[in-house]
């Protein structure tokens, strides 16, 4: 699978682009390595990152078989090739699907993550299973960056109707004309990288997308480059780029976001979480008005890490974030399963916590959300 928007690593400004952020999120001789293979043919093979606390999540539901079906396949590979570039895929389907209109989640993984591994990890297709969603997971190869990461960070990929934000759109909307899903109830969800790519998607497709989930995510617009963004990763956002933010915030529509973020998360700092909900306020909330939040703070209890949570409201009082800050949690999926990578089963369920939030908001024919109580 090679294309113009894929094989990016011909650029030699690129080149060591890549290979910074990649020695940046792994080890220097292994993140070298799979820059290297990064250069050659695709291979469909991905190794998992340690996961963490394997030896305390053994009580979580198991992962349905990949290989159960009904008519068809509920687990299934796929491949999208649209105007702007190619992706594999993989979609799973509630077992009790006959062609009516289900609501559906984009779910788009992190550095060093394939499809099977954040879905195993974010147990999202057994919680799809229950509530009846349809999952989709795009994902991102070697050859399109060295450690997997959605190229969030650069400006060609995070506008309307280019790169990989326009790849991913399409994708979202072939899949939702292959299944006929819901086109009101219609989101995207991302872990770090692909947590960042989901908010490009919520901002720029803010007329696809109901609404955002976001675990260890990063605000819009706030680099240009590897470099910038691994600054942002380590800092959080300086000031004067969210002053850019507010004077286009005017041009941009918004979309309700459900964020989580552990206060340990070494690689992508908790600030960055701060940062997006009052990206959030600004495209939501009008200038002469001001946001509204409420705070609640739960303390550890039963082996659940303790969090504080806030929700932030515009100024007809409808929610516009709700963020939950993970005491004790690092850069891992809240309440996932030690069956994938960079997840940790000791967090409040993310993923439930998800699909709670989208149940509430609807996007109707006029491009408008609706929300219930």
């Amino acid at each position: 699978m090679t294309d113009k928007n894929t094989m990016n690593n011909s650029n030699p400004f690129l080149f060591v682009q890549n290979l910074t952020l990649a020695l940046f999120l792994r080890d220097p001789v292994e993140a070298t390595t799979s820059f290297l293979c990064g250069l050659m043919p695709e291979d469909t093979s991905a190794g998992q990152e340690p996961s963490h606390n394997d030896d305390q999540c053994t009580d979580l539901p198991t992962t349905p078989s990949l290989t159960r079906g009904l008519d068809e396949s509920i687990w299934q590979q796929k491949t999208f090739r649209g105007t702007v570039g190619a992706r594999n895929y993989k979609v799973y389907v509630p077992t009790s699907y006959e062609r009516e209109q289900l609501p559906m989640v984009v779910m788009l993984h992190g550095a060093n993550q394939d499809p099977d591994d954040f879905a195993a990890g974010t147990r999202m297709n057994v919680l799809a299973e229950e509530a009846r969603y349809i999952v989709v997971y795009p994902e991102q190869p070697q050859s399109a960056n060295a450690a997997r990461c959605w190229n969030w960070f650069r400006p060609g990929d995070r506008v309307r109707d280019s790169g990989e934000a326009a790849l991913i759109a399409e994708l979202t909307r072939e899949v939702m004309t292959m299944y006929n899903a819901d086109s009101t109830r219609i989101y995207v969800a991302g872990m770090s990288a692909g947590g960042a790519m989901a908010v490009n998607l919520a901002v720029t497709y803010a007329d696809l997308y109901a609404a955002a989930g976001i675990h260890s995510g990063l605000a819009y617009g706030i680099a240009d480059d590897a470099f910038s963004a691994i600054s942002v990763m380590n800092h959080g956002s300086a000031d004067f780029q969210f002053e850019l933010l507010r004077k286009e915030s005017e041009q941009r529509a918004y979309t309700p976001l459900i964020a989580f973020h552990g206060d340990q998360d070494t690689v992508v700092h908790p600030r960055n979480c701060d940062d997006l909900i009052r990206m959030n306020c600004i495209f939501a909330v009008s200038s002469q008005s001001a946001s509204r939040q409420t705070t609640t703070v739960a303390t550890e209890e039963g082996g659940i890490y303790g969090h504080t949570r806030r929700l932030s409201y515009d100024d007809k009082g409808k929610i516009v974030g709700e963020q939950w800050i993970i005491h004790g949690l690092d850069h891992a999926w809240s309440g996932g399963d030690s069956a994938g990578s960079y997840s940790d089963c000791n967090g409040p369920d993310a993923s439930r916590e998800m699909l709670r939030f989208f149940a509430s908001v609807n996007l109707n024919t006029g491009g408008d959300r609706e929300f219930e109580a």
